[in-house]
């Protein structure tokens, strides 16, 4: 059997491509797109995973793989794996802005830690809220659907040197403000348990102004943070679900498809 070039580069198309926005995915997804994990092994992963997938595939487009059209069908295939991954990471965030937002009310904000994620210096109850995250995020097997999601989308946006429409991208931007809203939702009973805390300070101060209410109130503040914390664990799962459901229907909406968000 005679392998011309038109067939090779043909047989390297069609795992190339498909790999692109894979491995886009992989790099901006919750926990794997992480500093913690090396680049090699993302991209390794990117690489088992294509040819798992790729059998299953639509037929791909007959561009010649070292062209400018090529080029334009990578820069797609990388703008749509990044922008199904990106989706994950509004999700975590969103926990992590409301332990920010806790650890300010209750005094743990000076207590911090590194974010794996990002790199930088975060309150060690947004870290607690990332971890737990994550837990839950693959307890629940999200790397599993986020593949499902991914594989789905070869049908609904093929390769091909169109990609995103103006629809999608305009979903996932203003999905950012709902990424505020959820974080609120998850840490508001919280905000307002502290609030009731330091309006009780506010009252003792008046009522005896001979107590020392700042070498005090600093200690019960924290103690009274960790308590919230506690209890306001017990509604965790919930939130994180219906958030899930709410990024799950974003990634359809973004690839262009219907689905329950569940």
């Amino acid at each position: 059997m005679n392998f011309t070039a038109d067939l090779v580069m043909g047989w390297l198309a069609s795992y190339l491509w498909p790999m692109a926005r894979v491995t886009a995915m992989l790099m901006t997804m919750l926990v794997i797109g992480s500093q913690n994990v090396p680049v090699m092994i993302r991209a390794k992963l990117g690489f088992v995973i294509t040819l798992a997938m790729a059998p299953m595939l639509p037929p791909m487009p007959e561009i010649p793989l070292f062209s400018l059209q090529s080029w334009l069908v990578v820069a797609q295939q990388v703008l749509i794996g990044v922008a199904i991954g990106f989706a994950t990471q509004l999700l975590i965030q969103s926990f992590v802005i409301a332990g920010q937002v806790l650890a300010t009310q209750s005094g743990l904000g000076f207590a911090s830690l590194v974010d794996p994620i990002n790199g930088g210096s975060t309150p060690v109850i947004g870290q607690f809220y990332l971890m737990l995250g994550t837990l839950i995020f693959f307890a629940i097997d999200g790397h599993l659907t986020m593949l499902h999601l991914v594989n789905l989308s070869f049908t609904t946006l093929p390769v091909s040197t169109s990609g995103l429409d103006i629809t999608g991208l305009q979903a996932l931007f203003s999905f950012m403000t709902i990424m505020f809203q959820m974080a609120l939702s998850v840490s508001l009973a919280s905000i307002t348990a502290m609030l009731l805390v330091n309006f009780s300070f506010g009252v003792m101060t008046r009522a005896a102004p001979q107590l020392n209410i700042f070498s005090m109130g600093f200690a019960v503040s924290m103690i009274c943070g960790l308590l919230v914390l506690w209890v306001s664990l017990g509604g965790f799962m919930e939130h994180f679900l219906a958030h899930w459901q709410q990024v799950q229907a974003l990634i359809c909406e973004i690839i262009g498809t219907e689905c329950s968000g569940g």
